[in-house]
């Protein structure tokens, strides 16, 4: 296997296959209509027990790594373990090394993408459950829940907070309650994918922001309970002084998702 080095924002043409190995390993298996994206930055640590899980959970699943620009070992363990490995040359961000993602499936007509991180928060058992709710009609984003069902997952005060607070309002926009609206475990579909590979989707911290997005556009979005972790490290995006960085960023984005005109219809 091989890993291909993207510049940010440059996209992948069709005719290529970054990482076309034959080895007897390799997840990029035509037979599958569901690919799995992961961003990961500096995730040596739990990158590899996490694909683990993941090929055991759902076996015959493709699995597409975006390297974020990561300096230690994340790419090597990803491509040893079976990934797909997408390699951006330094660190661009969550939004961005997730939007990758969603450019490769869109460009390779993939009809399902699911995505999840890096760090082991996301349980892969409930991969399936995803891709169950997915493929049902009149469902065009499944967002995974750590709040809905049977809630065992403890989030600090000023996390829980945020997420209080921007699932209030994307609930208030959207006119449905939005329980979970920081969740990177979620499933699209279609026309879902390609708006998810466009200039509309945000660059930073693609949350209740997104989700805002995919309601004015008409896009039909639902909850489903899954289980989720705190990652082994304990890091997270949102944490001390990134918090407040955080609310202030998806505060405005939120603001200017609002005043974005919707595109005209064909």
């Amino acid at each position: 296997m091989k890993t291909e080095t993207l510049e940010p924002g440059e996209s992948i043409a069709s005719g290529d296959n970054p990482g076309s190995s034959k080895e007897k390993k390799s997840s990029m298996s035509p037979v599958s209509d569901v690919l799995i994206i992961m961003p990961a930055f500096n995730e040596e640590l739990n990158i590899g027990s996490v694909l683990e899980d993941i090929y055991k959970e759902a076996p015959g699943i493709p699995v597409l790594v975006i390297n974020d620009g990561s300096g230690d070992k994340t790419a090597e363990i990803a491509t040893k373990t079976g990934a797909e490995v997408i390699t951006l040359p330094y660190n661009s961000g969550y939004g961005v090394a997730l939007q990758t993602g969603f450019v490769y499936a869109h460009q390779r007509k993939i009809p399902i993408v699911i995505q999840m991180d890096s760090d082991g928060q996301h349980d892969a058992r409930f991969i399936k459950t995803l891709i169950e709710e997915i493929r049902k009609p009149d469902t065009d984003v499944v967002i995974g829940s750590r709040f809905l069902g049977a809630c065992e997952y403890k989030a600090g005060l000023l996390k829980r907070a945020g997420m209080l607070f921007f699932g209030a309002i994307a609930s208030l926009i959207v006119g449905r309650k939005v329980t979970d609206p920081t969740s990177g475990f979620q499933a699209a579909k279609g026309k879902a994918i390609e708006f998810a590979a466009s200039d509309f989707y945000p660059p930073d911290y693609p949350d209740a922001d997104f989700i805002i997005l995919l309601h004015r556009h008409g896009f039909k979005v639902k909850e489903i309970p899954v289980a989720m972790r705190p990652n082994a490290q304990n890091k997270t995006m949102h944490r001390g002084h990134k918090t407040l960085y955080y609310v202030f960023k998806m505060g405005l984005s939120i603001v200017v998702t609002l005043l974005r005109k919707k595109p005209e219809s064909k």
